[in-house]
């Protein structure tokens, strides 16, 4: 019966602290674990990769019988997915805007250094509000061109939008679904309106870019534009702020790893990918298949919801050597913190920029920080995961 409830457990707030125990118990009973309501769960990291990878695995929630209008590439398939992720790629990252990303890691060690500036020994802060969620919130408006006084309106879209898209067994989430429907209607309309004001005068930002892009071939409709603006705004900042969370509070548990990072901070890009690894920000992703499969000897029928748990993959004692042991030179560390595959994250350089330069400028505070609380509060979301609040004493 356990296994059947597996899912259940998961998801449930009690574990926010620590599902690993439950990641364990899945990789046991897997690869694939049918749950109660035909939903298959799969932890095992050689099956989570090759799905990621199989065309015959949709990210459309229409290959699963539900009814939805607009959706944004992210969940698309090709090759919607791919013209659409390709014309969102070009004012973002190569081969059109190179130096796009790099260009900003000057202003994002300002934006940490302005952020810590306030921070004083003797004091507690909350890491979280205080520096891991304006930080990325500062680099992704700075990005898209959202004015920063905004900040609040759109932290309460995103906050209804994230919810909707959490994975919740036996809930009803009709009012859930509800809030994110009109929170992606009002975001929408308020970036669609932001770029509007950047028609024929642009600035150096994204939406200048989508825009005022001159060829008609590779213009976003506005629907498009819409959908795809929201989805960077969100992805572009609540991933990062779990990201940097998560590093600072497995630092501050680990102090021999901390202080070994504070010795070698040339160390630091290879514990950006083992954290990553060990506590990654994105716990679980859907796919569905368009076809009868059979995984790993389970048949799979179409239109299942096949739930892959990232997060238990990169803990898989068949793929990573000692894999709950964090280790910031691990060398040989292909994790699946940002997916695999066709949908993997756009944003990836982006996050991991911000999470050096975070992690960098902190680690000099952190040798005399302890925790108020551990474990701390943690967010409501099971597939974001992350602490909700971050209480340090400096």
């Amino acid at each position: 019966m356990a296994s059947e409830t597996l899912l259940a457990r998961i998801t449930d707030y009690a574990s926010r602290p620590n599902p690993y125990p439950l990641y364990a118990e899945l990789r046991e009973a897997g690869p694939v674990v049918q749950q109660v309501d035909g939903t298959y769960l799969i932890g095992t990291y050689h099956e989570i990769a090759a799905l990621l990878h199989d065309p015959r695995m949709s990210v459309d929630p229409r290959t699963g019988g539900a009814e939805v209008q607009q959706l944004p590439f992210l969940r698309l398939d090709d090759p919607e997915h791919h013209r659409l992720r390709t014309l969102a790629m070009r004012p973002f990252g190569p081969p059109h805007s190179p130096r796009r990303v790099d260009g900003m890691r000057d202003e994002i060690d300002q934006i940490t250094k302005e952020l810590l500036a306030s921070f004083e020994a003797g004091e507690q802060v909350d890491l979280v509000d205080d520096f891991a969620y304006p930080l990325p919130v500062a680099v992704i408006c700075r990005l898209l061109g959202v004015p920063r006084e905004d900040e609040p309106l759109f932290r309460a879209w995103s906050d209804a939008l994230v919810a909707a898209a959490d994975v919740r067994p036996g809930a009803d989430t009709t009012e859930t679904d509800k809030a994110g429907d009109q929170a992606r209607v009002e975001m929408g309309g308020y970036l669609l309106n932001l770029a509007e004001q950047r028609r024929g005068k642009p600035g150096d930002d994204m939406l200048s870019a989508f825009v005022n892009e001159p060829d008609a071939a590779l213009r976003l409709t506005q629907q498009e534009l819409a959908e795809t603006a929201v989805l960077l705004l969100i992805a572009g900042h609540e991933t990062t702020v779990n990201l940097i969370t998560n590093g600072v509070l497995t630092l501050l548990r680990q102090p021999e790893q901390l202080d070994h990072l504070r010795r070698e901070p040339e160390l630091l890009p290879r514990a950006v990918e083992e954290l990553l690894r060990y506590e990654p920000p994105v716990h679980m992703r859907e796919r569905i298949p368009r076809a009868d499969l059979d995984i790993a000897g389970t048949p799979v029928p179409r239109g299942a919801s096949v739930i892959l748990a990232l997060a238990s993959g990169n803990r898989d004692p068949k793929r990573f050597h000692d894999p709950d042991r964090f280790d910031p030179t691990r060398a040989d560390n292909q994790h699946l913190g940002f997916g695999s595959g066709i949908h993997i994250c756009f944003g990836g350089p982006l996050a991991r920029l911000e999470a050096q330069a975070a992690l960098g400028a902190l680690l000099p505070r952190l040798g005399t920080a302890r925790l108020v609380e551990d474990p701390p509060p943690y967010r409501q979301n099971a597939m974001l995961r992350g602490p909700r609040h971050l209480p340090i004493r400096l």
